[in-house]
């Protein structure tokens, strides 16, 4: 047996005694999801008990270095236990902006006692972040960025406005952008964290045409934020923001990965054999299950370049951009496979209205983590070449 195939078989062993029968069932909604943090509260002793042991083992960032919480396993050893996980079904233990951006960004810009302070925490659900990059007038060209940073010494002080920060009500520390100096445009941010109990730090939930408010305008007025919480050096936060958005978007891509959308149109419309009796939502599933499994295949691609060294930079665009549109395609088929049901906004039948809400929250998939137009441009230009 080789030592892929013995950590196979060990983790398969793991998996089936430690993962609970209830986290082996679909999600049914973004209630199912486990963010973590300080005032996370668990839908089920099941879903905190998975998140105890996966984190315990390290298993929530498996590749992940030991000494920073991670599991210490190698790439190989990730996408097994990622398919031992699909195997039986079970559950992501832990969603988290920590796992997804800011994670990578410490890894690699950090010194090595923010990396022991924070990603442990990250690693086991304890803190919850949220990222403040956007402002009113600082979307797309987001170095235009105004939040203003003092100089006191051993601190800042942090004045301006975010907007569009997914969860601040809900997060407990927050990845920041502050202009540290300006009379420059890129070379005046720098790369800050802290508590978002911090005196002087504000949320204002906004809400959106599904209902639903994940995102906020977030204020900071005179809050005080150490210096030993400066990621890299000052004035050099642009790099480490742009290494971060292209695991961002790469992530935003992620939601292009395929679902059973076949099962479900079975389960809903199928006939005595199984069958679709409508012809042509039949070739538009099928379409977008091959579209969708392509996509997989080239982001499992896109992942591994980036495991083994390589820069992805300006591919994470075309992940994002092409991921976005597939996830909008397949909500759009998800209404048309449940028909009027689609349409009910309250109560139990429909999960609170989840095919709906979840249909208009894909609207501003295009927007978020850059828009389309943007993705596009960056595509044309740093990967095909062509002129401005």
């Amino acid at each position: 047996m080789s030592d892929l195939e013995a950590f196979r078989a060990e983790a398969r062993e793991w998996l089936e005694e430690n993962c609970p029968a209830s986290m082996r069932t679909p999600m049914k909604g973004e209630t199912d999801f486990c963010w973590g943090g300080r005032n996370f509260v668990f839908q089920s002793d099941d879903q905190k008990l998975w998140l105890e042991r996966m984190g315990a083992k390290g298993w929530t960032v498996p590749t992940w270095p030991a000494e920073y919480g991670g599991g210490g396993l190698s790439k190989e050893e990730g996408k097994v236990l990622a398919d031992e996980m699909r195997r039986i079904k079970a559950r992501v233990p832990l969603v988290s902006f920590g796992i997804w951006m800011l994670g990578p960004a410490l890894l690699k810009f950090g010194t090595h006692e923010q990396k022991l302070e924070h990603l442990p925490k990250i690693a086991r659900g304890e803190i919850r972040w949220c990222q403040g990059y956007s402002e009113p007038n600082a979307g797309s060209d987001l170095a235009s960025l105004a939040t203003k940073a003092e100089d006191k010494g051993d601190h800042y002080i942090v004045n301006g406005q975010k907007i569009w920060t997914s969860y601040a009500d809900k997060a407990d520390w927050i990845f920041c952008l502050i202009r540290t100096d300006t009379t420059v445009k890129h070379e005046g941010i720098s790369f800050v964290l802290f508590d978002m109990q911090t005196p002087g730090v504000s949320t204002k939930p906004i809400k959106l045409i599904s209902g639903s408010s994940p995102f906020c305008e977030t204020f900071f007025d005179d809050v005080k934020v150490l210096k030993e919480n400066l990621v890299g050096e000052e004035n050099k936060g642009w790099t480490i923001a742009k290494y971060l958005l292209t695991h961002e978007r790469s992530n935003i891509g992620d939601m292009g990965v395929p679902t059973p959308l076949s099962m479900l149109a079975k389960q809903k419309l199928g006939d005595k054999d199984g069958q679709l009796p409508d012809s042509m939502l039949r070739h538009q599933i099928a379409e977008h299950e091959i579209d969708a499994a392509s996509f997989m295949f080239t982001l499992e691609r896109a992942k591994d370049a980036a495991k083994a060294g390589g820069d992805q930079g300006a591919f994470s665009s075309v992940l994002k951009g092409y991921g976005t549109e597939l996830n909008k395609e397949r909500h759009e088929l998800i209404v048309k496979v449940n028909g009027s049901d689609a349409f009910e906004w309250e109560g139990q039948f429909s999960n609170n209205g989840e095919v709906a809400r979840s249909w208009l929250r894909t609207k501003g998939n295009s927007i978020e983590g850059g828009t389309t137009e943007v993705q596009l441009n960056i595509i044309a230009k740093r990967i095909l070449g062509l002129p401005s």
